[in-house]
């Protein structure tokens, strides 16, 4: 994939004169696509044309070079972690949660750091219906992005998105009723990595008989990115009836219960770049959305407080958020965690050294009242689900991880989620250096967004 915009702009950036500018982007047209030397060039000046014509540097008009210009904040999304599930990642997503801050209110807003998000059908203004009685009724959306490392293995890659999207609808209660599709390809992709995409989708939604309602294809930047590269994500709608089972209900005394894990998109990631190819079909399976089918058609349902997915960041990750929205600690027994996960994705994990509490392993977590866990474990395992009791909520903010030997410690996310492939280990996983800098800078970024949005507000409201 070559971002031929992104590279003119950086190689003018650079003082590179046009012409050395045009050879350069010659040669990426040339890797890329069985073209003549001429009609590269031809391509490789319109580039750098409209890049010149682009520029908004020499604006005379302050206000449009408001709208089109953006704050730095000189930190780059890769050096953040930004989508690695980390320490790093949760610290931007708390920032970029701020503006969902409207007037118009979430029930679940962003801000909540769930699972997924909620409007109740009787705080929408204006919205009226004149059978039945609907003010319980409560609107569950989700928007799931693809796994990255995924763009080339297309039915995985469709499967394991649509997946996670209707585990995090599911997780809070809803019934799912429509997943929409968002899938962007570059202009070499082979159109062959379209259907194979949707076929992993539509598998899924066959299995769980959830209809496919709308959706859009676009390239990857145009004409202005070249290669095969596949990204884009899935949007779940459902529905939920009273009871929304969001992290802010869980309280201390609370059980923890997770169900089997077998992984998903990161599993099959860390599989297939380490050549264990044969462990992803351990992850092709829907005993979690089964799971949550038992549970959510159970009439002990008003005993869960909360659901939701072992995914970010792994177990590390998800306990640190759930701490934070439902402001309460954990301790949890390591052991128990070790024999719900499947045996040959940990023994994959523990081959290429990856520490298993820090990875998505797609298991349910369930907080519930202590009267009703016995119940709901024998309930998944009369269906072939593995289920156990792995710890309880306590009032100390912290999580406790209790290892062999009664060995207690505190547990934090690292900066990222543990490195799953050889790349992701030559980056780390340690807090960088300059991290207090780093967020100062990315908090200072986001609030000059947040001004930015009160200017234009107010211009086109007074216009």
């Amino acid at each position: 994939m070559s971002d031929l915009e992104g590279l003119t702009r950086r190689l003018i950036e650079k003082r590179y004169n046009s012409e050395e500018i045009i050879e350069k982007l010659k040669k990426e047209y040339e890797l890329y696509k069985d073209i003549t030397e001429e009609r590269a060039r031809h391509l490789s000046e319109a580039v750098l044309e409209e890049c010149k014509s682009s520029d908004i540097n020499n604006l005379d008009s302050s206000y449009i070079k408001d709208i089109l210009g953006f704050s730095k904040a000189n930190i780059t999304i890769g050096k953040q972690g930004v989508g690695c599930r980390g320490a790093g990642d949760f610290f931007v997503h708390k920032l970029i949660s701020e503006f969902s801050e409207t007037s118009t209110k979430a029930f679940l807003a962003p801000k909540s750091l769930d699972d997924a998000g909620a409007v109740k059908i009787s705080d929408l203004k204006g919205f009226k219906i004149n059978e039945g009685n609907v003010d319980d009724l409560i609107i569950v959306s989700k928007m799931e992005g693809i796994h990255s490392r995924l763009s080339d293995f297309p039915f995985i890659c469709g499967f394991h998105v649509t997946r996670a999207c209707l585990r995090d609808l599911l997780v809070k209660g809803a019934t799912p009723i429509s997943i929409l599709v968002d899938v962007h390809l570059g202009d070499d992709a082979d159109v062959g990595k379209l259907f194979d995409f949707m076929a992993g989708i539509s598998t899924v939604c066959e299995l769980a008989d959830v209809p496919i309602t709308a959706g859009s294809t676009l390239r990857i930047g145009g004409d202005m990115v070249i290669g095969n590269r596949l990204t884009g994500g899935i949007a779940g709608v459902g529905l939920a009836n009273k009871h929304l089972l969001a992290r802010r209900n869980i309280r201390p005394g609370d059980k923890i219960l997770m169900s089997e894990g077998a992984g998903g998109g990161t599993i099959s990631t860390t599989a297939i770049y380490s050549g264990n190819h044969e462990v992803v079909k351990e992850t092709l399976n829907i005993k979690f959305l089964e799971a949550c089918d038992i549970i959510l058609n159970s009439d002990y349902l008003d005993e869960i407080r909360a659901m939701c997915d072992v995914t970010n960041g792994g177990l590390r990750g998800d306990l640190y958020e759930i701490n934070y929205e439902a402001q309460c600690g954990v301790k949890v027994f390591e052991n128990k965690v070790r024999n719900l996960v499947n045996p040959k994705v940990l023994e994959l994990l523990e081959k290429v050294g990856v520490d298993y509490l820090g990875v998505s392993l797609d298991a349910l977590l369930i907080y519930c009242s202590e009267s009703i866990s016995e119940t709901l474990i024998k309930d998944l395992e009369e269906n072939n689900i593995k289920c156990a009791e792995i710890g309880y909520v306590d009032d100390s903010l912290d999580v406790k991880m209790v290892w062999s030997k009664n060995k207690e410690e505190k547990i934090l996310p690292k900066f990222r989620e543990s490195a799953y492939t050889k790349i992701k280990q030559e980056i780390g996983e340690e807090d960088p250096q300059e991290k207090e800098r780093m967020e100062k800078a990315i908090e200072n970024t986001a609030l000059a967004a947040i001004e930015k949005r009160k200017r234009i507000l107010r211009k086109i409201r007074n216009d």
